[in-house]
């Protein structure tokens, strides 16, 4: 059944059992308000209106896991790169971040504008089954934030340039929905995969036709560390309506993350198939990283992250954290030194292996983006040691 045939499908239990219906239901036009009403729990501390002042944000999604990697974030772009915009931290009820975490990021220096958002203070957590949920919460997250226009952001990102940037890239102005590509790999890999897409959507939008998922059968189309949404247009809002569908418990364990790995296939997916507009960066995902050898004429750059880049073709952000290896060494930092795009990837063996990038120019960090990565690991360090010393 494709997921437009579900919405029919649900409509008569709509009105039978109208919280759990409206929730699983798959999203389209007039019915967007009416599912915003009935399925947001009542909150005196957040409110929504079709008509606010805009108000801009970066929206972290954080578990207590990743809570290292997040507590970062929250002072580098504002300290170093002059960042303005408002910050909430998005949790999973008390067990998630308790609210002695919760002090302590609040407490750091510079962490003057951050807000903490328990998603179950918003949803009802029966259906939706959050709490163990893991990349689920981020759909609901970015529903739930009280800003129109949103940065939806994994604890792990790291910024090169302003993170007000994203606001002004044309896609996103256009748009109203600005996604980011992932590798490139595993061509012709997942034919069942891309049979379910063919059958999911019958006739494909431009930005579609333009994928390199969609027409060469690459394996994985977006990295979901930094969503941009204007969820004032309504078009963008139905489309993020259908994502959180998507991300609700049965529909995640039983279609998408059987088809795709986590949340990241449910946000094209979602806007495409709400005839939401959007756009991806114009290139697939980039390499930032270190050369294979330390003589001058580097040709492999290899790294465990994925970079992203502005409309004029710099580096903007990167996912995977400070650090350079995060799942080994939780110390290990380093600055970068150089990076690539448009270029072949390698897998690495396993998860603990890096991967790497050839067949294109290597270029080096300028002076500038150095600077702010090495102050930004300067600032990771103190933070970790404040952190360290206020348990």
């Amino acid at each position: 059944m494709s997921l437009a045939s579900a919405f029919i499908v649900r409509l008569g239990q709509m009105f039978r059992d109208p919280p759990r219906a409206l929730v699983r239901l798959s999203i389209f036009g007039g019915l967007s308000l009416l599912l915003i009403l009935i399925t947001w729990k009542g909150s005196t501390s957040l409110s929504y209106s079709w008509t606010p002042p805009i108000s801009e944000s970066e929206l972290k999604n954080i578990s207590q896991k990743a809570k290292e990697y997040a507590e970062n974030p929250v002072q580098a772009p504002h300290k170093i790169l002059g960042c303005r915009l408002p910050i909430q931290i998005v949790y999973a009820g008390e067990d998630d971040l308790p609210k002695k975490e919760r002090d302590r990021i609040a407490k750091l220096t510079g962490a003057t504008d951050v807000e903490f958002l328990d998603i179950f203070a918003i949803f009802d957590d029966t259906s939706l089954k959050l709490k163990d949920g893991g990349w689920a919460i981020k759909a609901f997250a970015l529903l739930g934030s009280h800003f129109e226009e949103v940065i939806l952001l994994d604890a792990d990102a790291v910024f090169i340039q302003q993170p007000e940037r994203l606001y002004a890239q044309t896609a996103y102005i256009e748009k109203g929905a600005l996604l980011f590509h992932d590798r490139l790999f595993w061509q012709h890999a997942f034919k069942k995969r891309h049979e379910w897409w063919k059958d999911q959507i019958k006739e494909p939008s431009a930005e579609m036709n333009k994928s390199l998922v969609w027409t060469e059968d690459y394996a994985e189309e977006c990295d979901s560390g930094a969503v941009v949404l204007n969820k004032a247009r309504v078009s963008t809002l139905v489309g993020l309506l259908h994502v959180a569908w998507q991300n609700t418990y049965d529909v995640r364990e039983e279609v998408t993350y059987r088809q795709g790995h986590g949340d990241k296939e449910s946000w094209w997916l979602g806007l495409e198939l709400g005839g939401s507009s959007y756009e991806f960066e114009s290139h697939y995902g980039s390499m930032i990283g270190w050369g294979e050898s330390k003589g001058a004429n580097v040709t492999m750059v290899c790294s465990f992250v994925i970079a992203h880049t502005d409309e004029k073709d710099k580096l903007l952000w990167y996912n995977g954290s400070l650090l350079k290896n995060k799942r080994v060494d939780p110390d290990g930092y380093e600055v970068p030194e150089y990076w690539m795009m448009d270029g072949k990837w390698h897998k690495g063996r396993t998860k603990d292996d890096m991967s790497c990038m050839t067949d294109t120019e290597v270029l080096e960090l300028t002076d500038e983006e150095k600077r702010v990565l090495r102050e930004s690991i300067e600032i990771a360090k103190e933070v970790d040691v404040a952190l360290k010393g206020a348990v």
